[in-house]
């Protein structure tokens, strides 16, 4: 089954509103046509409504880089996915490693958000993936398992299939050093192998997996011509809108 890539720009706690801007015409300018591929860009919670204003009729949509499994309620400082879909998102990202890391995120808050992002009619990209210690330990597989099956609590075979899953290896974030093809493939493919099991074989023929950790214009190629990588969670190199136009157009 032939699964259409999906690119996503996480812009993380970078940019003005008028940064944001900027760089959302920069590429509605470069990608002019991305009828091949998903393209979309999770700025910081201050710039999504302006930049849904720019991307409103493009085929560049927008994402939330987290959100609260609470509808509405004495939750400062959170938001609801009413009211990303309120301000134009139509995807979340759930479970960063940096959420996880920094935030005390856990397995079980990410199913609650992931649950939530569903009911409230967003699509979840679930990140999962180890440490340096963790596959030094040979744990990676073992831990991803967990992180996908514990994330995935309670969810049915046709919710799964609005799910998109990021493998983001936490040592390959921001270091500059990115997991090789085998390395990222060999993880892609038992995360499908896991979802087959737990939703059946079609669900899992349909899901896209995102790689996520240092994806930068130079390797994104040899990234998405294994067979179980369906797109990129892409970090730093989203920021310019030329680097990330050639991660998108990776075929050309």
């Amino acid at each position: 089954m032939e699964r259409r890539p999906i690119m996503a720009g996480n812009w993380k706690m970078n940019l003005l509103v008028g940064e944001a801007e900027s760089l959302v015409k920069g590429l509605l300018a470069a990608l002019k046509d991305t009828a091949d591929v998903d393209v979309l860009v999770a700025p910081a919670f201050t710039s999504l409504y302006p930049v849904a204003r720019l991307l409103a009729g493009t085929s560049i949509g927008l994402a939330a880089q987290n959100l609260y499994w609470e509808e509405f309620g004495a939750f400062t400082g959170e938001v609801n996915a009413k009211m990303l879909r309120d301000v134009g998102c139509s995807h979340v990202i759930i479970g960063h490693s940096e959420r996880r890391q920094f935030f005390g995120e856990t397995n079980e808050t990410a199913n609650r958000r992931l649950k939530t992002a569903l009911s409230g009619g967003l699509v979840p990209i679930l990140c999962i993936g180890e440490t340096l210690e963790e596959r030094k330990q040979g744990k990676t597989l073992a831990l991803v398992q967990e992180q996908l099956e514990k994330g995935l609590a309670g969810i049915g075979p046709e919710e799964a299939r609005r799910i998109v899953l990021a493998y983001e290896p936490v040592w390959a974030i921001g270091t500059g050093e990115t997991a090789t093809p085998e390395q990222a493939e060999e993880v892609h493919a038992h995360i499908r192998k896991l979802v087959g099991a737990r939703f059946g074989e079609a669900v899992a023929a349909g899901t896209r997996i995102q790689y996520g950790g240092s994806v930068k214009p130079d390797n994104v190629q040899s990234l998405m011509e294994q067979p179980d990588i369906d797109g990129a969670l892409v970090g730093g190199a989203s920021l310019k809108a030329e680097s990330f136009a050639r991660i998108v157009r990776y075929k050309a």
